[in-house]
């Protein structure tokens, strides 16, 4: 689900970093008005699970990969402005770092990912936990809520590499960019997103819920037992499982390298050409692209990136947490 650069061109970046502006705007506000100073570093928790969920690719359908995202889990835990800051954060550290999503493309992603995946899935949550007053409802919310956050966002990835060729062409007719129209882009990115990606996200969602619900109540609900330890103890673990990402082979649908799109096969013909805006486009090298760490086994590379990655989320929030003032009056609770 990251598109990464030259898939969607300039204009079309524009408008979706245009169209997060005021999301971040608000988000920003309502955290900075409504999440306390010692609650800031739970953010950088957040963003640290996401990063890891978005490590552990699963193969799909078609020969493509995917993976969960987390935005409903965090969009639960802490609230939507705060998912959808935690997500930015975490999507912006991968593009920066490890090439995973494109520079210019890190509007159009924030808005799949940030935005749309983790405020579909909380209304969704609300709404049925405010119906079905139980734990079975609260369970049912989740599980809904996580797998159509996603499956939406893919489908909003979907329609903006399916507009490309419709809208930018060369004189010659050929696409200048994501080269699929929305005939292709929509089955390919929507069928195998609801078949697997889907139940994935959902069941990542309810067992790292269930086990914070269990062991550090007190992250969910005011006034319980907060036990922090126990989930960093989860992260860890998490860590250690990363390199399992590894196993699923295969480009994600829409990240295909300059070098190798040509020959992609779609109903059962190669592309045959490389659009000329990723020919000629952007490029930007990561430090560690694709979590990797020249000289070293891909598992240990695999493994110190998401030390990096995890340590640079948690690491940030709470500096963030260390310099906001507390309000007149508090206690800091």
């Amino acid at each position: 689900m990251h598109i990464p650069d030259n898939y969607l061109s300039p204009s079309t970046c524009a408008a979706m970093g245009a169209a997060m502006v005021p999301v971040w705007t608000i988000a920003v506000k309502k955290v900075k008005e409504e999440v306390s100073k010692v609650k800031i570093p739970l953010l950088g928790i957040g963003a640290a699970f996401s990063f890891l969920m978005m490590m552990f690719n699963v193969p799909l359908p078609g020969g493509t990969t995917g993976h969960a995202v987390g935005g409903t889990l965090i969009a639960i835990l802490l609230g939507p402005f705060s998912a959808c800051i935690s997500v930015t954060v975490a999507l912006l550290i991968q593009a920066l770092m490890f090439g995973d999503g494109g520079i210019l493309a890190f509007g159009a992603n924030c808005f799949n990912m940030a935005f749309v995946l983790p405020f579909i899935g909380y209304f969704i949550y609300k709404f049925i936990k405010d119906r079905v007053k139980s734990e079975k409802g609260e369970y049912i919310g989740i599980i809904l809520a996580s797998y159509f956050g996603i499956n939406i966002a893919a489908l909003c990835a979907a329609i903006e590499f399916g507009i490309q060729p419709v809208l930018f062409k060369n004189p010659a007719g050929q696409p200048l960019y994501s080269p699929y129209a929305l005939g292709v882009s929509i089955p390919a990115m929507t069928i195998p997103h609801l078949l697997v990606a889907g139940i994935v996200e959902a069941l990542f969602t309810v067992v790292i819920f269930a086990f914070i619900k269990k062991v550090s109540p007190g992250t969910i609900y005011e006034g319980a037992k907060k036990k922090t330890k126990a989930i960093y103890g989860l992260i860890i673990a998490l860590i250690c499982l990363t390199p399992l990402g590894l196993l699923a082979t295969g480009t994600a649908w829409g990240e295909w390298g300059a070098d190798e799109i040509k020959d992609v096969l779609t109903g059962g013909k190669s592309l045959g050409f490389v659009p000329e805006g990723m020919k000629n486009g952007f490029n930007f090298e990561s430090i560690m692209p694709d979590y990797t760490i020249g000289g070293l086994p891909e598992i240990a590379g695999y493994i110190l990136s998401a030390v990096a990655g995890v340590a640079i989320l948690i690491i940030l929030f709470k500096i963030i947490g260390s310099i906001k003032k507390s309000k007149p009056g508090s206690n800091n609770e």
